[in-house]
């Protein structure tokens, strides 16, 4: 059934949503999909380094992406109901916009970079193409889980996506900030 329905996310068909819209208990599972791709997507984005260095980065990320997912839905609740009058809840924004985050997987690629310089150059490509077709996955969710016609489906993904961004640059530049200085503070204490 988990199955079909990533493979429906892959195929951009909004029947899928509109199936986890309504089914409640797959909001754990859309949890669980999230953090799962966050992980195998910052493996790839990661790759290269130490192995320590690279397991550790991938956790971090992994953290920051779905912390990040949950406040892209959170604003994307937000303003469907306060800005459009949407008849939607968070749960079924995760349940939706979590199932359509599968895309994120593509980013696993980027281990390919490991084997090859000159393969990672055909990482960047693809990658950007799937951040598209996520965009449209998260369009075709969003819509199905809002109920609003496509402008306001549209308006409301991109604050959502927007918020996210910002959201993932302060936090992120705070973490890898804070880590940094926790690093640089254990090696003049160890004289690393």
């Amino acid at each position: 059934m988990l199955l079909d329905r990533i493979i429906g996310a892959f195929t951009f068909r909004k029947e899928v949503y509109a199936e986890v819209e309504k089914d409640t208990s797959f909001t754990t599972t859309a949890w669980i999909v999230v953090a799962v791709v966050a992980f195998l997507n910052q493996l790839g984005a990661q790759a290269g380094g130490s192995f320590g260095s690279w397991l550790l980065g991938a956790i971090l990320g992994t953290a920051l992406g779905v912390a990040g997912f949950a406040v892209g839905v959170f604003v994307i609740s937000w303003v469907g109901k306060t800005v459009f009058q949407a008849d939607v809840t968070f749960e079924e924004l995760v349940r939706t916009l979590g199932l359509a985050y599968v895309w994120q997987v593509i980013g696993l690629i980027g281990l390919v970079a490991i084997i090859s310089d000159t393969l990672a150059c055909v990482v960047a490509p693809v990658v950007f193409i799937a951040g598209i077709a996520m965009l449209a996955s998260w369009l075709i969710a969003a819509k199905e889980a809002l109920d609003l016609d496509w402008t306001q489906t549209i308006i409301t993904v991109i604050i959502g996506a927007a918020a996210l961004f910002i959201v993932t640059l302060l936090i992120g530049g705070v973490v890898l900030g804070l880590f940094g200085l926790g690093a640089a503070a254990v090696g003049a204490a160890t004289g690393l």
